[in-house]
This record gives C-alpha cells, structure tokens and sequence, in this order.
C-alpha cells in the first residue's frame, strides 16, 4: 500500500524522525486538576475533598495545571488557555465545573457543554467549542438538585435549569493553527446567539505551571509586558525553554499575577506573595485593583477583552504565542492566510482517512470522533515517591499515606503525554482504556499508538512483579489484559498503512508483555488451575458482589471474564510469536508455550480438574462465574451478563501458509492433537479444517457457539436496537438474587444509569451498551465467519426465521453500534435521547458528544458526556464497515478485515 503523503503525514514523519518536533505543543493541559489522588494530600484519601472546585481558582496545584479549550508544551511548562466572564457569575470561568464523586447522584458529573470539532494528530490544527450562558451560571443550583435526587433518579444537567432558553448563550469558537513547531496563531471567535446585545469579558491566559514552589527548581520563570506600537505584548521567560511572545491583537490591557497559592483566603494565613493564583479573578470579577501586579510582571497573565457583542453577531481575537520576534512587521500580517492552509491541509489528510463513501453525516462524526482521541491527550505527572514523601521546605504528607492508597507503588514515575478516557471526568489513564484509544488512534497517528502501548510497559510504570497500573485511585487494582490484543491490532494497522510491519515494535512489546503474563499466572490463578479471579476486571457493578473486595461469602470466585481475558490473551501473544517466528525461528518454542497454556486455560474453563464444574453450563448453554465457598460447596451464579459472552473474545484462526513455514510449532500442534484429546476434546475442533484450510482455536466449539448466540442475539436478551447489551434483558423480569448472612444480593436489568453504589455509582455495566466490549464482539464473529464460512449461519434475531452468516450479523451489529451518533430517518440522532436542544436546534444538532455508555433500549448517551477514549473506537467500525445494512462479501474483503 502507498504511503499517505498529505502535508500532515509529512509533518508526522519529521516528528517521527525527530527532525522538527511537531507535537511539542498539543492540548496537553487537563479539564480538571482538582478533586485528583496526585492533589490529594490527606491522611486518608478523601481527593474530592480536600482540593475541591471552589479551591481549584486559589490554589496552586503540584502535578498539574487545568483550563478551558487550553494548550501546552508537552512538559507542560508553559500553559495557555482561555477565561470569561458574562459580568454576572460570581468567579472566573477559568474551568470546566461539575460535581464531585460524592456531590452527584449517579458519580462525578461534568455540568458544561463543550464539543471537540476538529484536530490533526500534530496538533497543526485544532478546533474546540464552548457554549456560556450569559446568565449567572447556576453552580449553586446544580449542587443542591443533584444531591437531593437519589440513584433512581436521572440526573440533574445544566440544559434542565432553563439557563439556555432563549438562546441567551456565547458560542465560543477557540482554534489554533501551527505555523512553525514554536509558532502558534489562536483565534477566538465569540458569537451572541441571544436574542439582545450582551457583554462578555474573554481573558486569554498564560501562565507557567508552579514547579518553584516544590523545591524542585532553582530559578522561577517570569512574564512580562514589552512595549510594542501594534499589539501588547507578553515575553515569556523560561530558563529551560527560551523565551517567547504572546501578542494580542487589539491592544487589550494586560493583567499579571502569580501562580502561588492565595493563603489568606483558603486558610487565613499570611500568603506568601502579593499576588496570588486567583488575582486576575478578584480584579476583574471584584473590582480589587490591588489584585494584579502593577509592574506588570508575574507567572500569570491575561488579555483582556472588553466586549459588547450584538444579536446574533460575532467576535473575532486574534493571538499569537510564538518564539519569532516580530519588531519590523505585524504578527497577524500572514494569520488568516497561514489559517486556511492549516485547514485545508487537515481536510486533505482526512479524506485520505474517512472512506469517501460515507454520508456528510457520517464524515462529520468520524471528523469529531478522531477530534476527541486528540484533544483527550495530557500531560499526566505523577511520581509516587514525592507524592509519599512530600516536597523540600513543604510540610510532611500524613504519615497515614505511606500505607494507604499507591504506596505500594514507589517506583511510579509518570510525566509523559498520556491518552485520557476524558479528560474532566477520568483526568487520568485506565490501562485497559488506553488499549482501546490505540486502534482509532492508529488510523492517523500510528506511532502514537504504539508510544502509547510500549509506556505502559516500561520499568517506570509497569510494577516491578509485572503488574500494568490500573489508574491512580488504585494502581493495584486489574484491568483485562488486553494489551497484547490492542498491540497486535496496531501493528496491523501500521503495516497495512505504511506497507511494513514495525517488527522491531512488536519484538520490544512482546518481551516486556512476557514479563506481565507471568504477573497473571503466578497471582490470579488461586489453585494453579488455569481458572482466573482478577477482580472487577473494569466491569464495575457487572456482579452481585463487588468483585475487587473480599466477598461477604468468604472464599473467591472462578471468573467466567478472567479465564477468558487470558485465554484471549494466549493466543494474542501466540499470535504475536508467530509473526515474529516467520521471521526469527527461536520464537517458535514460545508460540508452542502458549499454545499450551491456551490448551489448559479452554480445558479448565468447561472441565475443571478434580471435581468436574467448569465454567460453562451445560443445562443453560450459557457460561457462568462460579462461587466457591470456605466449606467446599461451589455452584454457578446463573447471571446472564457480558461475563458469559467474554469467553467469545478467545478465538483466533491459523493460516494454513503460516503453519507450512513453521515445522516445529506445526509438529507441536499435531502432537497435542493426537496424544492429547482428554486437553482438547472440549475445544472447537482440532481436526477439522475450515475454510480456506484454516485451524480454529476457540474456548467455544460450534455447538457452544450456537448455544450463546441464542441468547446474544435474542432481543428479549442482549440485542438491542444499539448493540450488544452488557447485562441480559431477561433479568428485568428475573432478578438474580442471593441470600448471604440474612442480606439479599441482586442483579436487575438496568439500562441506563446505575441504582447502585458500586465503584461510586458512576458506572454501569447491568444493561447498557459499552463500546469497547461490543467491538471486540464483532471482530471475534468476524473470526468465527473467517474459519467458518458461509455455511454457518444463526438467526438473527433470534426468533426471526431470518438467517444470517457470522460476517453479517458482524456487519449488522456495526450498523447499530455507528446507528447511536447517526441521523435516523426523522433527523434523529439516539445519542441525545430526548434533548429536542440537541436533536432540532442547528446550533446544537450536529456537535456530537461520545458517552462513556449508551441506553440499553434507546441509545441514548449516559455516564460520562466526553469518554472518547474507547467510545471512539466507532471510527474504526464507520471506517470498515461503512454505514450500510450489507456489503459485499468477497474472500478477499474477509481476508483484509481478519488481517487488519
């Protein structure tokens, strides 16, 4: 295939080569820094609390920085970002407000409405909408309703509070072009989308990050006004870095401050400079004119733009934040026309990325789709042993810390650009998320795709035993290994990209996830066989107990999803070892390693060893976690949930060409079969060759498939109208229930947002639709369709009389998963459920919102409004599957899904 040659994959190769550092600059600033473990320098963990919103304007944070549409160095020294005010809030719009964990009925919330439009993966061209009402923001309003309303209750969201009728609001329209690595052109364009003429005051900001305060660095870096005859003029001062300028078009007057903590405020103390983090707001909002600093010197400044905006009309403010030195010409004389070709250049390498035959509606949800993967970028710091021990002249964290949350985890030293679930509500990295963010990620940016993959693994981040860390509220806790699938998947991305496989990517990955498989057998097997806890596993409230803590039982259980995690994670690193074998012949006794280890972890999950009780349920047809208890006794927990559908995700085909190549892994193969039926009379048979002579490795045989599916595509049971639902809707009407110590336990069918308390209650996996689960669902029915052919076919629905073959029902599910962001035939789009704001007004209508989790039986977005991180994967399902109910079969179209 022939390399892509936009001028945007030029700049992605100088990057790559490190020749100009392209992706230096980036939106690498979080959403929200307060209320995060890094801030939380209690005894006992209480984040939420102890640096709340309200703090979050007069303290200076210690890892990392926040704001609104915001961008930074990727080391994030120097940030920019923008402030407003409407004249009637009572702070600074500095950043994005929402409730705490502990505030709102469903969890932590974002209450704001803004949209990521656009981005090149270089950042050379950015686009983000924020939407401000111009009444006074009803934070007061939103605390008391959402506390006041129980788990049962839908959420209380700024739409309800009546704060946009009229359209009485500001569309905000913050771009950025590059004209150079160091060189960046900003535009501003505020328009009144009320009914009368309103004031806004728009405060472009830059400040630099506090690392002075910490004890950490010997020289404090310094802003301040230079004159100029055009423009005001910011130069910044950083000793590491050099200086830069930001101008202002204008002429606006400039305010400075300090990036410190405003003491006397938050605790009553004398603070230690005149000027504090929250001056430029006390002037601006309060009329304290001893706020700011009349030198106009600081770590902090502003521009400040008094505007008076009429119906319907618009503002546009140009900035420019550049190391060039303007002083013989404007530094807007070349701005609109260096704008335009950004933005042309970004169409150009867009059209190369989203199939042309797509709708206009379609382009426009995958165009916002990769906006969110790239603007969800951040810089993430945290170092576990500071954190532990506190900072030089600072006073001790609680001794308390040093056994509490992470402190097993000394050796944590995290200061890397990171791809964030959401950058307010999960300010953080997930490990299994991330794998996720990797596969639409490699559509346009491979190499930070496989950046991303290879970090987690490194020896500051990977615990020293081999454990990925999960997320900073717990590190220890487990996610589903599935970094070796999401590795794989890149690499195949990446070589039918660029017509070459990184081969010295995959060999560096595969070593060091070796080293993780290791972690995993030697922690989660409990009795050495092969059956796997591993805890929630990221299925939150998935079961009748919260599977990350010690069961009111006693004893353990034998996890249906963790048995299957490996066993998929198996033959991902067979896969890997066979690619590399090709190649290499010593990674042939490795693929035979995990050949094996697949043979004894698909045994043990239908024939468990001594007592016979496996996973799967022969009376059910279904596979089921098991409960054992300190007596003895075991049985299955009959909920038909996403952990009985999981063992599907182990399945992987083997060409027959791949076998000719390797004669002893093939002779390994061969033995196994012959000598060892008691190990492989349960798997999907080993004998028989599937279409185009393949071999089949799968935990499910046909029979077992057959049985599944029943229930997977049953609407009465996981098919919605939207996918493939996390919990079955056969227990709306049948609860689960369990009697332990005179306490019932249960699970309902739920498919929206979660009843219960489970993981903060923000989460819900007893009903709804969860993109990443559903997409792993359609490449393993494309697998199955690879080996099988078109001779296999189930009812689809079940129930229907209507048969299709597995590469359609794929392909059918695709459609409903990208039908959520889609127009249907009313002009309709599910995601916005019964939001007429966001289904009929134009100004609404087509800014698409990514959810973390999607309504069982309408579709609509639920959980947390920007989780692009994993719910972008739909770019990828638009991108192989189009938009269409069917196409066209051929060998060779099978062939290219399966090998990518």
């Amino acid at each position: 295939m022939k390399p892509r040659s936009t001028a945007e994959d030029i700049r992605l190769a100088e990057s790559a080569a490190r020749t100009k550092h392209w992706k230096r600059w980036g939106p690498y600033l979080s959403e929200r820094a307060w209320g995060t473990v890094r801030e939380d320098y209690s005894a006992y963990g209480n984040a939420w609390e102890y640096l709340p919103h309200d703090h979050a304007r007069s303290r200076a944070y210690r890892w990392n920085e926040d704001g609104i549409a915001g961008i930074s160095d990727r080391r994030q020294m120097i940030c920019f970002a923008m402030a407003l005010w409407n004249e009637r809030d009572p702070i600074l719009k500095e950043r994005l407000f929402g409730l705490t964990g502990n505030e709102g009925n469903h969890g932590e919330d974002v209450k704001e409405y803004y949209f990521y439009l656009d981005s090149t993966p270089t950042h050379s061209y950015m686009k983000y909408l924020y939407k401000y009402p111009q009444a006074e923001f009803p934070y007061r309003q939103l605390v008391e309703e959402n506390r006041r309303r129980g788990k049962n209750e839908p959420e209380f969201e700024l739409l309800d509070t009546g704060i946009f009728n009229d359209n009485r609001y500001f569309d905000v329209f913050v771009e950025y072009a590059k004209g150079d690595v160091e060189d960046i052109l900003i535009k501003i364009t505020v328009e009144n989308r009320g009914p009368e003429s309103a004031n806004l005051r728009l405060l472009p900001t830059v400040w630099f990050r506090n690392t002075w305060s910490w004890g950490n660095s010997k020289r404090k870096p310094s802003l301040r006004q230079i004159p100029s005859e055009q423009d005001s003029v910011l130069e910044l001062d950083l000793h590491q870095a050099g200086s830069r300028r930001l101008y202002c078009d204008g002429s606006p007057d400039l305010l400075f401050t300090e990036n410190e903590t405003n003491v006397g405020r938050l605790f009553g103390a004398e603070s230690h400079s005149a000027y504090v983090k929250d001056g430029i707001n006390d002037y601006v909002v309060h009329g304290a004119a001893d706020a700011v600093n009349p030198a106009k010197s600081g770590t902090k400044a502003a521009a400040h733009y008094k505007l008076t905006i009429g119906a319907g009309e618009s503002v546009e403010i140009r900035l420019r934040l550049t190391d060039a030195d303007f002083k013989t010409k404007s530094a807007f004389a070349d701005f609109d026309k260096l704008f335009a070709k950004r933005k042309a250049e970004a169409d150009a390498f867009y059209a190369t990325v989203i199939p042309a035959d797509l709708s206009p509606d379609a382009k426009n949800v995958m165009r916002q789709g990769f906006a969110g993967m790239l603007w969800s970028k951040q810089f993430y710091h945290y170092v576990i042993k500071d954190w532990l021990q506190g900072d030089p002249g600072n006073p001790p964290p609680p001794a308390e810390r040093l056994k509490g949350r992470n402190s097993q985890w000394p050796h944590l030293y995290n200061a890397d650009v990171i791809s964030m679930p959401d950058k307010w509500e999960y300010p953080w990295y997930a490990a299994w998320d991330l794998a996720f963010h990797c596969i639409p990620l490699a559509l346009v940016d491979s190499d930070f795709a496989k950046e991303q993959l290879t970090l987690m693994l490194r020896e500051w981040y990977m615990h020293p035993n081999g454990q990925i860390p999960a997320y900073e509220w717990a590190f220890g806790d487990v996610n589903p290994p599935v970094h070796a699938w999401a590795a794989w998947r890149v690499y195949k991305i990446d070589k039918k990209r660029k017509g070459k496989g990184d081969r010295a990517f995959l060999q560096r990955i595969f070593h060091k996830l070796m080293l993780n498989f290791t972690w995993w057998v030697n922690r989660k097997d409990a009795e050495g066989m092969n059956i796997f806890q591993g805890g929630f596993l990221g299925l939150d409230n998935i079961g009748v107990f919260d599977r990350s803590a010690p069961l009111p039982t006693g004893g353990y259980i034998e996890q249906s999803d963790g048995t299957s995690w490996m066993a998929m994670y198996t033959l991902n690193l067979l896969a890997i070892a066979l690619e590399l074998a090709s190649e290499e012949p010593c990674y042939e006794d490795v693929a035979s390693k995990f050949w094996e280890h697949f043979i004894y972890i698909a045994n043990a999950m239908s024939h468990r060893g001594h007592d016979g009780m496996g996973l799967w349920n022969e009376e059910d047809g279904f596979f089921y976690d098991v409960l054992r208890l300190p007596d003895g006794n075991h049985f299955p927990m009959k909920i038909r949930s996403m952990v009985g559908l999981i063992p599907l995700f182990a399945v992987e085909t083997l060409e027959p060409e791949v076998l000719a190549k390797l004669p002893d892994f093939n002779r390994r193969l061969e033995w196994f079969i012959d000598n060892r039926p008691d190990l492989t009379e349960n798997l999907a048979c080993m004998r028989t060759e599937g279409m185009g002579e393949r071999r089949l490795l799968s935990i499910a045989n046909q029979d077992q498939l057959r049985r599944i599916l029943k229930y997977m595509l049953s609407e009465e049971e996981f098919l919605s109208q939207f996918g493939i639902r996390a919990v079955s809707r056969f227990h709306r009407d049948h609860p689960y229930t369990l009697r332990v110590n005179g306490n019932e336990h249960r699970v309902d069918y739920e498919p929206g947002e979660s009843s219960t308390g489970l993981f903060g209650g923000n989460s819900n996996w007893r009903g709804p639709v969860w993109f990443p689960v559903n997409f792993l669902l359609v490449e393993s029915l494309q697998k199955f369709h690879h080996y099988l052919g078109d001779d296999f076919k189930v009812e689809f629905p079940t129930g229907s009389g209507n048969y299709l073959t597995l590469w359609d029902v794929a392909g059918e599910l695709s459609r409903r998963l990208t039908s959520i962001f889609l127009r249907d035939p009313n002009g309709r789009r599910p995601v916005f459920g019964n939001l007429d704001k966001f289904q009929t007004d134009p100004h609404w209508r087509d800014l698409v919102l990514f959810h973390e989790y999607f309504h069982g039986d309408s579709g609509a977005g639920v959980g947390a409004s920007h989780q692009t991180g994993w719910t972008g994967i739909v770019t990828k399902l638009m991108q192989q599957s189009g938009e269409v109910r069917e196409r066209k079969r051929t060998e060779p179209a099978l062939a290219e899904v399966a090998a990518d």
